[in-house]
C-alpha cells in the first residue's frame, strides 16, 4: 500500500508518518511534497497511490489547485488547520478533514472510513474551495514603521524587501528608504504573502518584483541581486534552490 504525503510543514509531517505507520504498518510512505508546483509534477511522473493525505495550505498555495491541474483518482483525506466550523461543512460531502495538531483518534476514524472505502473520490472542488477560501489566512497590508521619534504606515506593495543586520531587522521599500521594525524576519514571514514574499536566506525576506537577477554561483546554489540594495552576496542555498524556481516560475 502506497500513501502519498503532501505536506510542507516538516514537524506535522513527521508526526503525521508516525501516527500513519501505527494504522498502516503496511505501508509505505512517499513524496513528502511541501508545494503545488511539486505535486502537480510528482503526479505527470509516478502511478496513482492507494491513498493521499494532503495538507490544504501549501508554501505556494491552496492544494485544491492541484486537483484542477491533474486527474486524481486516489482517495484523499485533507488535514488542515482550519477550524472545526469548517471542517463539519466539508464532511457534509462525505470527504474526511483532520484538524491539525491531528488527534490519533481522529485519524483512526479516518483510517477505518479508508478501510471500508467510504471516503468519495469524486471532489466538489468549487465548493471545497470557496468555503477554504472564505476561511483562509489573511496576511498583513501594511507595517508600522519607526524613524527618530517618528512613527508611520507603509503599504505591503511599497515593501521591497526585509532585512537584518546586526540583530536589528528593517524594512526597505522599492524607492529605498529603510526603516527599523520591531519583528524578527521568521515573524514577518509568516505575516506576509509567500505568493509575493520569499526567505533568500537568514538575512532577507524579499518581494519578488525586488530581484534584479538571479545567478548561478557555486557549490549549486544562486546568487540574488535585489533592487537598491549594496548587499552583493545574498546567496541561496542548495537546499532552498528548487523551492526558489519553482516560486519564481508560478
Amino acid at each position: 500500500m502506497r500513501i502519498l504525503l503532501i505536506e510542507d510543514e516538516k514537524p506535522a509531517a513527521a508526526r503525521l508518518s508516525k501516527l500513519l505507520l501505527a494504522y498502516f504498518p503496511e505501508a509505505e510512505l512517499i513524496g513528502n511534497l511541501d508545494t503545488v508546483s511539486r505535486a502537480v509534477r510528482w503526479f505527470g511522473e509516478n502511478p496513482s497511490p492507494d491513498l493521499i493525505f494532503c495538507d490544504i495550505q501549501l508554501a505556494d498555495g491552496i492544494s485544491f489547485e492541484i486537483f484542477e491541474k491533474v486527474n486524481v483518482s486516489s482517495p484523499i483525506i485533507f488535514t488542515t488547520a482550519f477550524d472545526q466550523y469548517a471542517i463539519r461543512a466539508f464532511q457534509v460531502n462525505a470527504i474526511d478533514y483532520l484538524l491539525k495538531p491531528i488527534d490519533p483518534k481522529d485519524l483512526e476514524r479516518a483510517a477505518e472510513k479508508f478501510r471500508s472505502r467510504a471516503i468519495q473520490s469524486n471532489l466538489d472542488l468549487n465548493l471545497l474551495k470557496s468555503l477554504i477560501q472564505s476561511q483562509a489566512k489573511s496576511f498583513k497590508s501594511r507595517f508600522l514603521v519607526r524613524f527618530g521619534e517618528k512613527i508611520q504606515s507603509v503599504p505591503v506593495e511599497e515593501i521591497a524587501f526585509f532585512f537584518s543586520e546586526e540583530r536589528v531587522t528593517f524594512l526597505q521599500t522599492h524607492l529605498g528608504k529603510k526603516y527599523v521594525l520591531d519583528s524578527t524576519l521568521e515573524q514577518l514571514e509568516a505575516q506576509v504573502d509567500p505568493a509575493a514574499f520569499f526567505r533568500l536566506n537568514r538575512k532577507y525576506l524579499s518581494h519578488v518584483e525586488a530581484i534584479e537577477e538571479v545567478l548561478t554561483y557555486s557549490n549549486s546554489r544562486l546568487k540574488i541581486k535585489l533592487s537598491n540594495c549594496t548587499d552583493q552576496d545574498i546567496l541561496v542555498s542548495r537546499e532552498k534552490v528548487t523551492d526558489l524556481k519553482d516560486w519564481l516560475d508560478r
